[in-house]
């Protein structure tokens, strides 16, 4: 048995890893959000939870509610918000402890997804479908039994490993499709990280400095990001060769996360993308890495039962297919979007009717498993962004002097260098990026005006969520939404004036709202 532990086709330590690492996902996940949830859902929270469910059970009946599978159609009040959160924080524990994996890990998978059907707009993050496809992955791959690592564990199965193959080509490829499909031309004349660096979500100090490099080096890492995205995960369809070409592809993957979070704060996204990279190493490569770990006993060569294997067919088909009529869509977007004329005259820039077979084929299956936000398509930064808009909030007691609310993680203060956030996602002040960008449409921000109620009325658990209240012995009487254009400051305006960033004229958001 040890014999076969150290055979170099081998993924036992492989999965181990990949599955301790999405328990460490979704432990920071849960952490990161419990100590937001009851601000931003609670029941004197931004967009209470409570008062959704309650609008939903009466639109929703019966089997319609399967369209949101969560647990809080059995009650969604702060304690338990809060419980879901504690709870999937425990069973992510337990899995990397090595204790129940596959019921600990689904059990995270359910109370994760119980969240993000519902938590609208602050779960409506890519990242947060990623980490539930990645954990339903995890949930069969994952061994049966109590403690099974190293006790009559059985052979991780081949083919789960290659959805999550599957999951990691579509994540990269089509966040490099989607950005030659936008037509943005600063993705094709080489000019998006001139803007990258200053308009991103939550940028922090290194960022500042890395937009101030040269163009030249700016311009080669935009290749070098179109060469990883597009270039290095087709490494995997090479048919020789493959275990070293799966350690090229791995490697530039973790090098491209490390460089992003390097720059950005983008929470636990870019180490979940790098534990997607852990099972293109096989045992061997891990041991390597990782010497001093000790070699797998007591393995199991009993195959599994068959109706093991017919269930893990009919999983990878469920997977498979709506994950490839997602990717068509996307290609078909990027067929229909391109910008250069075609060779041959078309009344429309439509995607070939094979193209579009393929995706009406598939449409099917997507509207069956959709609910389950765990098989999806993916794309960042499609469009770059030109300019940053800013939300400024304020208060003030005779609405004439107004006081400014801080906010933990946005760039508001001039002189305040970019904040590092780590793996923490703190989501209001990443939806208020957002809603600066749709400050020429503020009717679609409503979530905002409910935000400055829970000001006005000095909600504890909303003020929670800023760095700084203005007003601690009392609510203001008034608060309004001031919108402004943000820029870096250049080295010679830091070094002037100490300031980080330099700011427009600033001007109305929202109208101001009365206690």
């Amino acid at each position: 048995m040890e014999q076969r532990a150290q055979d170099p086709a081998s993924w036992y330590l492989t999965r181990r890893l990949f599955l301790a690492g999405i328990a460490a996902t979704f432990a920071i996940a849960f952490v990161s959000l419990v100590v937001q949830v009851e601000g931003l859902f609670g029941a004197r929270g931004i967009t209470p939870l409570a008062e959704r469910m309650q609008a939903l059970r009466a639109q929703l009946q019966g089997w319609e509610r399967w369209q949101l599978p969560t647990l809080l159609w059995f009650g969604a009040s702060d304690a338990r918000i809060a419980l879901l959160c504690w709870l999937g924080l425990a069973l992510a524990l337990c899995a990397l402890a090595g204790l129940v994996p596959r019921l600990a890990l689904a059990g995270c998978w359910a109370l994760y997804l119980s969240l993000v059907c519902v938590g609208w707009p602050f779960l409506s993050f890519q990242w947060d479908v990623l980490l539930l496809e990645a954990g339903l992955l995890a949930v069969v791959w994952a061994p049966d039994g109590l403690q099974p690592f190293g006790r009559g564990e059985r052979a991780p199965a081949r083919v789960t490993r290659w959805l999550i193959y599957w999951l990691l080509f579509r994540l990269m490829v089509l966040s490099g499709a989607v950005k030659l499909a936008s037509g943005d031309p600063s993705w094709r004349d080489g000019t998006a990280l001139d803007f990258h660096y200053w308009t991103q979500p939550l940028p922090h100090r290194l960022g500042y400095f890395a937009h101030w490099m040269p163009e030249g080096f700016k311009r080669f890492s935009m290749l070098t990001v179109f060469v990883i995205e597009l270039g290095a995960p087709c490494l995997l369809l090479v048919p020789r060769g493959r275990r070293a070409l799966r350690q090229i592809v791995a490697a530039a993957v973790v090098f491209l996360m490390a460089t992003i979070s390097a720059t950005g704060n983008y929470g636990f996204f870019n180490c979940l993308t790098c534990v997607l990279c852990i099972p293109l190493l096989d045992d061997r490569a891990w041991r390597r890495l990782l010497p001093r770990v000790g070699p797998v006993l007591a393995v199991s060569h009993v195959a599994p039962a068959r109706w093991r294997r017919v269930a893990l067919a009919i999983f990878a088909v469920l997977a498979v297919v709506p994950t490839t009529g997602l990717a068509l869509g996307e290609l078909g977007e990027f067929w229909s979007q391109r910008t250069e004329p075609p060779l041959i005259h078309e009344p429309e820039a439509r995607p070939p009717a094979v193209l579009r077979g393929l995706v009406s084929l598939c449409e099917p299956v997507i509207g069956l498993v959709s609910p389950l936000a765990s098989f999806n398509s993916y794309g960042l930064f499609r469009v770059m962004t030109k300019e940053r808009p800013e939300i400024l909030v304020e208060g003030s007691d005779d609405g004439i002097a107004w006081k400014p609310y801080r906010f933990r993680y946005k760039p508001l203060e001039l002189e305040r260098a970019p904040v590092f956030a780590g793996l923490h996602m703190p989501r209001l002040d990443w939806q208020l990026w957002f809603a600066g960008l749709e400050h020429d449409q503020p009717w679609r921000s409503e979530w905002t005006r409910a935000f400055l109620r829970r000001l006005l009325e000095g909600s504890p658990s909303v003020l929670g969520l800023l760095r700084e209240n203005p007003f601690p012995d009392q609510p203001p009487r008034f608060v309004r939404a001031m919108v402004a254009l943000y820029r870096f400051s250049t080295p010679e305006e830091r070094d002037g004036s100490g300031a980080w960033w330099q700011r427009g004229e600033p001007q109305l958001f929202l109208p101001v709202e009365e206690r």
